[in-house]
């Protein structure tokens, strides 16, 4: 899988807000619901918490598209 890069100017990013910004879901209600029923991998774990702080390096998956914090 091709990871696109997400450059963060603060120390981390919240889940929810990565998966927007990177452009896998449209709206914060989607990356809420798309996470708690267990879709989305974060470092290649199944993750369900929405608030989950990613740094850099983090990578995160979700339906066959990826994104990883620079």
């Amino acid at each position: 899988m091709e990871y696109k890069r997400l450059s963060v100017k603060e120390e981390f990013i919240r889940l929810d807000s990565a998966m927007k910004l990177a452009g896998m879901v449209s709206t914060g209600g989607h990356a809420k619901t798309v996470i708690q029923s267990g879709e989305v991998k974060v470092n290649g774990q199944i993750c369900t918490a929405r608030g989950k702080k990613l740094y850099k390096g983090d990578k995160a998956e979700f339906g066959g598209s990826g994104f990883i914090i620079e």
